[in-house]
Order: structure tokens, then C-alpha cells, then sequence
């Protein structure tokens, strides 16, 4: 453990030119029976409009991407005690951090183009820019490409844990008629580390030809989805799984044949995600809910907020709070939390004035919750945002309201976040 503590310590030295001071601690942890109240504030972006926030660890550092100026691409981005850090690309347009990024000790891992064309245009990273994608980590101010021992163009890292063992999933080189457009090689679930450059392959569901790895606990448990040869927009989520001591497990789903997707597992084995409802015939089509998983009590539906069709689960910490997003028939979307068996509209406990809150990437241990804005004033997609809770007597919101997103707003969602990340493929019904 001591080369990873000193890890960290060179990490915060390189970063700390750059920082400002916190706008705000955390303080404490969630109280059991009553919701926080969150003060809210705007992170930075790399020149552009917008950004997403995806992660955020116990140490509240902030993962995700933010749009360069002009908006014609967007980089991997850390929010790191005020500042906002540009952690740069392997040579193409984009990069980005995707999923929640829990890892405390310096390193990050994600997504990035290459300078290399992809020779079948699968659109891996999911930019549309053309290259090839490549799962990379960030340690020490610098960028590096994860190995791909299984013979494929393109591959994604997905989550990181506190040993250095980073998942994702990786393409083989099988050209499989069977997938579904754009994709064509199959991918397979893999771990990465802790050791540099080992790389090993873990089982599809039987029956099931491929499978992807989305996060990982220190306790070495892995989950994600497998199934059919897919694009990453949830056709190819037939089974939500668990990867533990050498099996997989399917977690179960609410009927539904797609989407059914293990996204975020906590220290205590909590697994969120989210499930077709029966008798879909497309993505979310008739609807998808939120998940909470335990051993002792299996699938639990999380359900959606009032009016709502659709609900999906990206973060949960180890308090077994949930964050996520819930959205409606016609694609409009609100952040939530789900605590104490009962799902809020975040916006719900922010001040009047506060920004309004589009989704919930990632709550850490401190119940610091990070996100995507939208600017009602301008309606378009805003930055990133951080949400800290506080016990103070503040006024709030109170009342969920409902904001309708202009389509070009929910296009760019689509466009610009993970799988699944604001509705994924879900269009207007």
C-alpha cells in the first residue's frame, strides 16, 4: 500500500498549484431518517457550455467531462477543491470519465481517442469522432493507455478501485454478424492490475457471447451486464450481473428482456442499477425503474418520481443512498436521491435560485452528489454541479417541478453522456 499512499501525496502536490479553496466542507454524514438539505454550486468547465459530472470520491474529487470552448469536443475533467483540470486526451478530440470514479488514491480511469481512424467505425467511445477508443488511466498528471490482450480495435475502462484494479470491457477480434449495428467485433468483460499490464477476462453470463464490466468494490466485487453483441445503448444488457470469487452471478430484473444494467456497487456489496419493466419491446419501452440490490433481499424496484415513466440508478455510497435520474413519457428528466426507502426529486432540497439539476451522476460516503445542470434562462445544457449537504435552516424549494427540455437539449444528452446515462436510447414514447 505505501507506493499507492505516496501515489496520492504526488498526485495532490502536482494538482495543488491549480486548487482553490473548497466552497464548502461536508458536513457529516447522512442523518438516518431525514433528507438533507444541499447547497449547490456551479464547477468549472474547459471553456465550453456545459459538463457532466459523473464521480465523485470520498475525498471529493469530481470525475467527468466538460465541453472546450466552441463546444465541438470535450475532455476528461477533474474538479478538484475549486480547480477544474484538463486531463487531456491520448491524441484525438475527446476524452472522458464516464462512470463513478471511486478510487482515493490518484488515479482516474476513462475513456480516449486515438489518432488511429476505427477501420469499422463502431463509434466505441460513444463521440462519433471516427477514431478508435481506448481505456485509459490518469496518475500522476498523465495519461496512459490500458493494454487490450484480446486482439480488438477498441476497448473502455469503466471503474477503479483503491488496489489499482480498474474494469471495463474490451473487444476481441471476432467479427460476430450477430451484433447489432454499429457494433462488430465482440467485447468481453475485463480487470485490469492491480499489477501494471496484467489484464484478465472475466465469464459472460451462459449462454450469453459478451459482456462489459462497469464497477468494482475493494473487495474485488465486479458488476456490469452481459449478453448479446451490442452498441453500448442497452440492447446487449440482457442479464445484470455479479462477478465474485471467480463466478457470475445474475442479479434478476423486473421482466424486461434489455437494459437490465448493474451500474454501481458500494464496500458492503449494495449493488444500483436499473431493468426493463415485462413485456418490452425496445429500450424503456414501457418503462425501465431503478434498482437496489442485496444478497439478503434480491432485486428491489426503486420505482420513479410522481409522473414519471422512467428511473435509472448511477451511484450509490455506503449509506445506501442512491442517486440517479427519473424521467418522463417524453424524455424530460430531474435528478433524485432514494434514502430511507423513498425516492426525492433533488431539486426538491436546493435553495430557490439554486440551478435546476438534470441528473444525479454519483454520491460519495459524505453524501456529496454530483451531476449535470440545465440553464433555464438560456435553455441549454449548463456545467457540472456539486451538491453538499447541510443541516442548516435554509429555505428550499420544497415543491417538484417539472422542466420541459427543448429536444435539441435531450439530443445532446444522449449524445454526450454514458451508457444509459439520461435515457440512453430512450426516445419520446
Amino acid at each position: 500500500m505505501q507506493p499507492r499512499i505516496l501515489t496520492y501525496i504526488a498526485a495532490m502536490m502536482l494538482y495543488a498549484a491549480l486548487a482553490a479553496p473548497a466552497p464548502v466542507a461536508a458536513q457529516g454524514r447522512q442523518e438516518q431518517g431525514k433528507p438533507s438539505h444541499y447547497r449547490i454550486f456551479h464547477l468549472g468547465t474547459l471553456g465550453g457550455t456545459f459538463g457532466s459530472g459523473n464521480g465523485i470520491n470520498d475525498l471529493g474529487w469530481g470525475t467527468g467531462a466538460s465541453e472546450l470552448t466552441g463546444n465541438a469536443a470535450q475532455h476528461a475533467t477533474l474538479w478538484l477543491y475549486g480547480a477544474t483540470v484538463d486531463l487531456g486526451t491520448l491524441g484525438g478530440p475527446n476524452s472522458a470519465v464516464l462512470f463513478p470514479s471511486k478510487n482515493i488514491l490518484g488515479e482516474i480511469e476513462g475513456v480516449s481517442d486515438t489518432t488511429t481512424p476505427d477501420p469499422l467505425d463502431e463509434n466505441f467511445c460513444g463521440f462519433g469522432s471516427g477514431f478508435t477508443c481506448e481505456g485509459v488511466v490518469w496518475e500522476n498528471g498523465k495519461i496512459a493507455a490500458l493494454p487490450n490482450n484480446l486482439g480488438g480495435n477498441n476497448w473502455r475502462a469503466a471503474g477503479v478501485n483503491d488496489f489499482g484494479q480498474v474494469v471495463g470491457w474490451a473487444e476481441n477480434a471476432t467479427h460476430d454478424p450477430t451484433c447489432i449495428p454499429p457494433a462488430v467485433e465482440q467485447y468481453e468483460p475485463v480487470v485490469w492490475g492491480p499489477k501494471k499490464g496484467e489484464m484478465q477476462q472475466l465469464p459472460t453470463y451462459p449462454g450469453d457471447p459478451d459482456g462489459a464490466a462497469v464497477a468494482i468494490n475493494d473487495r474485488g466485487q465486479v458488476v456490469g451486464i452481459s449478453g448479446p453483441c451490442a452498441d453500448d445503448d442497452g440492447m446487449g444488457a440482457r442479464h445484470a450481473v455479479l462477478w465474485e470469487n471467480g463466478t457470475v452471478t445474475n442479479l434478476g430484473n423486473f421482466g424486461g428482456q434489455y437494459f437490465n444494467t448493474a451500474a454501481a456497487i458500494n464496500s458492503f456489496g449494495q449493488i444500483a442499477g436499473w431493468s426493463d419493466l415485462a413485456n418490452d419491446t425496445a429500450l424503456c419501452t414501457p418503462a425501465c425503474h431503478a434498482f437496489l440490490w442485496t444478497k439478503s433481499g434480491g432485486i428491489q424496484d426503486l420505482g420513479v418520481l410522481p409522473g414519471d415513466q422512467n428511473s435509472l440508478a448511477y451511484g450509490i455510497n455506503d449509506q445506501g443512498q442512491v442517486v440517479g435520474q427519473s424521467i418522463d413519457a417524453e424524455g424530460n428528466s430531474r435528478a433524485f436521491i432514494w434514502q430511507n426507502g423513498k425516492m426525492t426529486d433533488l431539486n426538491t432540497l436546493t435553495p430557490p435560485g439554486s440551478p435546476f439539476l438534470l441528473f444525479a451522476g454519483d454520491i460519495n460516503d459524505e453524501g456529496e452528489i454530483i451531476g449535470e445542470t440545465f440553464d433555464e434562462t438560456t435553455s441549454e445544457l449548463g456545467p457540472a454541479y456539486l451538491a453538499v449537504p447541510t443541516f442548516d435552516d435554509i429555505q428550499i424549494k420544497g415543491e417538484s417541478k417539472k422542466v420541459i427540455l427543448p429536444e435539441k437539449v435531450r439530443q445532446q444528452l444522449r449524445q454526450h453522456l454514458g451508457l444509459g446515462r439520461a435515457g440512453g436510447s430512450i426516445t419520446a414514447q
